[in-house]
């Protein structure tokens, strides 16, 4: 089993790969598009601002590579803001893949929403044998609207879609690296697809 994770200027690396190492798995930090085009897997982390990320991935035309994987690939965080189609976030243009947008969260809400909130309305197979409504662990100002392609809900004055899914690509807005059994389990999930 081949694991790659998208290596752009977009930090948490080092805390999904410590997650991967606690269910016995090693990964690939690689911006080399014959690694991620040959892994099984891919997962797209990362923690940071939406336009200086796209513009390293357009520089080294991982904006391209990425949305023509076969394979499964995992957003996490600003990964998955960054594979929906425009984000508020410097009014950028993302990759498309999911068809919905990144907003901030407005009116008088503690922004970022930092903690433990419910994942609700899960379709996925990303959250089998991961209990019902399961906590897990948030840091964001920003969110992706309700869309067909939602495969979990959060509610934070608005109800957001934490996880997103279509065809091959899966996406969460929460860190499953850092949400205890219920992170560990969907980690492991999105290995045996």
């Amino acid at each position: 089993m081949k694991l790659a994770i998208v290596k752009y200027n977009a930090g948490n690396i080092q805390s999904v790969l410590y997650a991967l190492e606690r269910i016995g798995m090693e990964a690939a930090v690689t911006d080399d598009h014959a690694v991620l085009r040959s892994a099984d897997k891919v997962i797209f982390p990362g923690v940071g601002e939406a336009s200086s990320a796209m513009a390293y991935l357009r520089e080294r035309r991982l904006d391209i590579l990425l949305t023509q994987l076969k394979q499964p690939v995992l957003g996490i965080c600003l990964g998955m803001q960054l594979m929906c189609r425009h984000s508020e976030e410097n009014d950028t243009d993302c990759l498309g893949i999911f068809d919905t947008g990144v907003k901030r969260f407005s009116g008088n809400l503690k922004i970022p929403q930092i903690g433990w909130n419910k994942v609700l309305d899960t379709k996925s197979p990303l959250f089998d044998q991961v209990s019902a409504e399961p906590y897990c662990y948030f840091v964001h100002s920003y969110y992706a609207e309700l869309c067909e392609e939602t495969a979990g809900v959060t509610e934070y004055s608005i109800r957001f879609s934490s996880a997103l899914q279509k065809n091959n690509f899966y996406g969460v807005q929460f860190h499953p690296e850092k949400s205890a059994g219920a992170g560990e389990q969907l980690l492991k999930n999105f290995i045996s697809l």
